[in-house]
């Protein structure tokens, strides 16, 4: 059983705790104005009724990635992760740090407020997805693979070579794709009951 669910913090934001278990990536749904601690709302196409709310650093990580406009923000990505050693007061209680952004060709890097008279640079990567394409399927078959798989089939209800060149009106060496397609329907009736005299009659 997996337990990550059972630890999931009750609240309407994205907390360092929900990061405990390892980084996520999110997209942004749409942005709201939020209350006045907390002025940004990120509203997450992964985690409905949550939102991401960035501390003053990170909004100003994102203003220099992405620029001040908003609205320009929905549809992109970004991770997040649990930085540990993020203070409230003189406490280590960790905080919500994004490692990666969509839509950057390159590192951000800017410097950011630590502690008082203190600022260290941060650096957030290029957020570069790569989706996993479906494996290939069969190669389609040649004309005289299918012909041969028709003989085959035919076969198998006692019709012989002879029985399908008479229907097709055609030697087997001049038998095309649309002969073939033809032949479908009559192995439907043959599977059903009807007879193979009455779909491939004798010539007189």
């Amino acid at each position: 059983m997996d337990m990550t669910a059972s630890i999931i913090p009750k609240s309407d934001q994205i907390n360092a705790d929900d990061l405990m278990t390892g980084p996520i990536t999110v997209t942004i749904a749409s942005v709201s104005e939020g209350a006045a601690e907390q002025p940004i709302d990120m509203h997450l196409v992964e985690t409905p009724g949550r939102a991401f709310r960035p501390s003053k650093s990170m909004r100003r990580v994102l203003v220099a990635a992405w620029g001040t406009d908003t609205d320009a923000y929905i549809g992109r990505r970004m991770t997040l992760y649990r930085e540990p050693t993020v203070k409230f007061g003189k406490d280590e209680v960790g905080g919500v740090r994004i490692s990666h952004l969509s839509h950057i060709d390159k590192q951000v890097k800017i410097a950011l407020t630590v502690s008082r008279g203190r600022r260290d640079p941060f650096i957030v990567e290029p957020l570069i997805e790569t989706t996993r394409s479906a494996p290939p399927g069969p190669a389609p078959k040649t004309l005289d693979e299918r012909i041969e798989g028709m003989v085959a089939t035919f076969a198998g209800q006692g019709v012989t070579v002879t029985d399908l060149e008479r229907r097709i009106g055609a030697p087997r060496e001049q038998w095309t794709a649309e002969d073939v397609d033809a032949m479908t329907p009559v192995f439907g009736q043959l599977k059903s009951g009807v007879s193979k005299d009455e779909l491939f009659p004798r010539e007189a």
